[in-house]
C-alpha cells in the first residue's frame, strides 16, 4: 500500500513561489462559475418536467453565471495554467463563496426565500453538506427548487472543485494542488497516480452508491424524484429532505434502515472502497480508523437503544431503529431525523454531542473532526501514560502500520484546539445576540461539523427560521471553515499568506 501520509505536491515552475497568479485564479474561478450555470440549466429542465413557471427563476441565474462566468475566463486567459500551493487555497476558497452567492439567486428571486441572509444561509447549508434549514414549509416549494436543494449537497459533498476536476480536463498536472486545497482530512491516500483520474474513480464510486439507494428507496415506496433527493443527500450525508417531517414522513421502517446504512457507508474513506473493488479487501478489513468509526457507532447505539427500551419510549426493535438512525445521522454529520431526541433522558444528548465532534471517516463525505484525529489523539494520550512508566522508550504512534509523524501529531493537536476555539468564540458570539446557552452550543457544533440539528429550539424537529439574522451569518461562516477544515479559510487572513517569503 502506499505511504499515506505523503504527498507530493508538484511546484510551478518559471514564476516566483509565493506569489498568487491573479489571472489564472480569475480564469478557474470563471470556468467553475460556468459550471454552475450547467447545474442550473439541469434544474431549469426539472421545473420543465413538472411544467412549472419557476424554470425562469434557474434561466436569470443562469444568464448571471454565463456572463460573469464568460467574462472571467476571457480577462484571465492566455495565462500559465501551474497552480501554486497558495493560488489552490485561494481558488478553492473563492470558489465555495461563489457558488453559494450565485446559488443563493434562484430562492431570492422566486421569493420562496425572500431574505438575503436566509436564502445565504439556506445555500451554504447545502453546499457544505450541513442539513439546517430555515424553512417551515418545504413541501412549498416547487420541484425545480427542491431538486436544487439536494443537488447542491450532492455536490458539496466530495466538494466543487473535485468535481470539476473529474468533470473537464483543465488543470493538467496542477489538479493535484487543487484536490489538496479542498480535501478534508488528515491524510489523503494516493489511490492512484494521476489526481483526475482518482477524481473520477472517487465520483464513480459515489455515483454508484446514490443509484444504489435509489433503486431501494424506490422499493421502499418513494416516487422517482423523492428517492433521487434523498439519495442525493444521503450520500453527501448532507440532510436535507423534500418533506418537512424528513425521512418520517413515510413512517417505513425498510426506508430509515436503508438511509441508516447508506449514511454510514457515505461516512468511510471512500479510497477504502476503491482499493476493495481493485480486490484489496484486506484495506477495506483492516483499517483501524473504520474500526473505531464502527464500533463508536455500535457502542453509541447500544446504549442509547438500551436506555429508550428501559424507560419504555418504544419496544426493543423500535427504539432500536431509531437510535441507529439518529446516532448514523448525527455521527456522519448527516441532517435527516426520524425522531425528536430533545425528547428522550438527556444523558443521551452528551452521546448525541460526543458523535457530532467525532463526525466520519477522513476521505468521506462526513464533517466532525474526523475518527483518524481522535485514533491519533487517543494513542498520544495512551503513550504519555507509558512514557511516565517507562522514559526511555520510544512510543510511535502507528495507524494502519504507519508511524505518524510528530509533524502530523502536531497537526492534528493544533486542528483540534483550534476547532475547539472555533466553537467557543462562535458560542460567545450566538449568545450575545440572544440566543439561549443549549442552543448557541448546539447549534455551533452542528455547523462548524456540518451536521444539521441541534438541540433544544434548534434541535431535528425544528427549523433555525427563528435565529436572528447575525446569528445565520455567523453560523453560515461556521459551516464554510468547518467544510474546508478551518485552516484553508483563516490561512487567507493570515498576512504572511500574502507576502513574498
Amino acid at each position: 500500500m502506499d505511504n499515506i501520509f505523503e504527498y507530493d505536491v508538484p511546484r510551478s515552475k518559471g514564476r516566483k513561489q509565493g506569489l498568487i497568479n491573479t489571472r489564472l485564479i480569475i480564469y478557474i474561478l470563471g470556468v467553475l462559475v460556468l459550471v454552475e450555470a450547467g447545474l442550473f440549466a439541469l434544474c431549469a429542465g426539472v421545473s420543465l418536467l413538472y411544467e412549472e413557471p419557476d424554470y425562469i427563476y434557474f434561466v436569470q441565474t443562469m444568464g448571471i453565471n454565463v456572463v460573469l462566468g464568460g467574462s472571467m475566463v476571457l480577462l484571465g486567459k492566455r495565462t500559465d495554467n501551474l497552480i501554486s500551493r497558495r493560488d489552490g487555497y485561494c481558488i478553492v476558497s473563492v470558489s465555495w463563496l461563489l457558488f453559494t452567492v450565485l446559488g443563493m439567486l434562484p430562492f431570492y428571486f422566486s421569493g420562496y426565500i425572500p431574505s438575503v441572509a436566509d436564502a445565504f444561509f439556506e445555500t451554504m447549508s447545502g453546499f457544505t453538506t450541513t442539513g439546517a434549514t430555515i424553512l417551515n414549509d418545504i413541501e412549498s416549494l416547487p420541484y425545480g427548487l427542491l431538486f436544487w436543494r439536494s443537488l447542491t449537497q450532492w455536490i458539496g459533498g466530495l466538494g466543487i472543485v473535485l468535481f470539476t476536476i473529474a468533470l473537464l480536463p483543465l488543470f493538467s498536472g496542477s489538479s493535484q494542488q487543487l484536490f489538496l486545497s479542498e480535501a478534508t482530512g488528515v491524510t489523503h491516500d494516493k489511490i492512484h497516480p494521476k489526481t483526475k483520474v482518482m477524481a473520477r474513480y472517487l465520483w464513480l464510486i459515489y455515483i454508484g452508491l446514490t443509484l444504489v439507494e435509489t433503486i431501494l428507496l424506490m422499493c421502499g415506496g418513494m416516487n422517482l424524484f423523492d428517492a433521487i433527493c434523498h439519495s442525493f443527500t444521503t450520500t453527501a450525508t448532507g440532510g436535507f429532505s423534500t418533506k418537512q417531517d424528513s425521512v418520517s414522513y413515510w413512517h417505513s421502517p425498510f426506508i430509515e434502515y436503508v438511509i441508516s446504512i447508506f449514511m454510514i457507508l457515505s461516512g468511510v474513506n471512500f479510497s477504502l472502497y476503491y482499493m476493495a473493488l481493485k480486490g484489496k479487501y484486506q484495506n477495506l478489513l483492516r483499517d483501524r480508523e473504520l474500526h473505531w468509526f464502527l464500533k463508536s457507532v455500535g457502542i453509541l447505539t447500544g446504549i442509547i437503544t438500551i436506555a429508550l427500551f428501559v424507560t419504555d419510549y418504544y419496544d426493543l426493535e423500535t427504539a432500536f431503529r431509531k437510535a441507529l438512525f439518529q446516532v448514523a445521522t448525527v455521527h456522519t454529520s448527516c441532517g435527516f431525523a426520524t425522531d425528536d431526541y430533545n425528547l428522550w433522558p438527556q444523558f443521551t444528548w452528551m452521546l448525541l454531542l460526543f458523535a457530532m465532534l467525532s463526525g466520519g471517516c477522513t476521505g468521506s463525505t462526513s464533517g466532525g473532526v474526523k475518527n483518524l484525529r481522535l485514533l491519533i489523539i487517543a494513542q498520544n494520550i495512551r503513550n504519555q501514560f507509558k512514557q511516565m512508566l517507562h522514559p526511555r522508550a520510544v512510543l510511535p504512534v502507528r495507524v494502519n502500520k504507519e508511524a505518524i509523524s510528530s509533524q502530523v501529531s502536531a497537526t492534528v493537536y493544533t486542528f483540534f484546539a483550534t476547532y475547539l476555539v472555533c466553537i467557543f468564540v462562535g458560542w460567545t458570539l450566538l449568545m450575545c445576540f440572544g440566543v439561549g446557552l443549549t442552543e448557541a452550543m448546539s447549534t455551533v457544533v452542528s455547523a462548524i461539523g456540518n451536521v444539521g440539528p441541534g438541540l433544544g429550539a434548534f434541535g431535528p424537529v425544528f427549523s433555525w427560521a427563528a435565529l436572528p439574522d447575525a446569528a445565520k451569518w455567523i453560523l453560515s461562516v461556521l459551516m464554510f471553515i468547518g467544510r474546508l477544515e478551518i485552516f484553508g479559510i483563516l490561512l487567507l487572513f493570515y498576512r504572511g499568506f500574502w507576502e513574498d517569503n
